[in-house]
């Protein structure tokens, strides 16, 4: 009878970690978009689309080394394009690179074969300074069920969002942390912008930073972000 109850459990511990170990592995394998990771951890990521711009980025990378933090950036091909040396920059300052398609048009408005360009210039910029971008931003968060299946093709995860900071609607600091802190959760993506001058995120991220670990957060990449993921047994 002992030997008995000893396999039953072992059989059970394996097969619960297994079960743990296909749901890890399937939260990024399934066709869907990824705007939070279920965990309870106090982790979120934050993420800053449209750069580089030739006064925001550099203003964000400064406060960002001062702080320690390393962020996902999505980047915009036709602003990669423009500015290589702050791209570069942010490559050897060690955030994370992903892929927000060339012209900011929307690709759920557009052809298959023009996605596919959109994604593929974005990627060549990226990847002569970074890794192969694995993750993708579609622009505006425009997307379908066919886009989602495309980038996986093309060996992307898309990933949206939890808590819009509304950056872009030329909000103070103040009210970009305010936004934050107010909606802020474990496993949050956080969306920030850098693509134009001024904008609150340049002045206002550090102010994030400090609030958000004096609050118990971690800020980790989007990639990072995704290895938290707890499963419901």
């Amino acid at each position: 009878m002992k030997s008995f109850s000893w396999v039953f459990w072992s059989v059970a511990v394996f097969f619960t970690i297994t079960v743990i170990s296909l749901s890890q592995n399937s939260f990024q394998e399934e066709i869907y978009v990824i705007k939070k990771v279920p965990t309870s951890q106090k982790v979120v990521a934050l993420t800053i689309d449209d750069g580089p711009h030739e006064q925001a980025t550099p203003e964000l990378l400064a406060t960002l080394r001062e702080k320690q933090v390393k962020v996902t950036l999505f980047i915009l091909g036709k602003n990669a394009e423009k500015n290589p040396g702050i791209l570069a920059q942010a490559a050897a300052d060690g955030h994370e690179l992903a892929n927000h398609a060339y012209s900011h048009r929307f690709l759920n408005k557009i052809s298959q074969a023009e996605r596919l360009e959109e994604i593929e210039k974005t990627e060549k910029l990226i990847m002569a300074v970074a890794p192969k971008p694995t993750l993708l931003r579609p622009p505006g968060g425009g997307y379908n069920d066919g886009i989602v299946a495309e980038a996986r093709k093309l060996g992307y995860s898309t990933i949206l969002w939890s808590l819009d900071t509304r950056d872009w609607q030329g909000i103070s600091a103040d009210q970009l942390v305010n936004n934050v802190m107010a909606n802020v959760k474990p496993g949050s993506i956080i969306l920030m912008h850098d693509g134009q001058y001024p904008i609150a995120t340049t002045k206002g991220i550090g102010l994030v930073i400090d609030r958000l670990r004096a609050e118990g957060y971690s800020i980790v990449t989007v990639s990072q972000l995704l290895k938290y993921y707890e499963p419901k047994l």
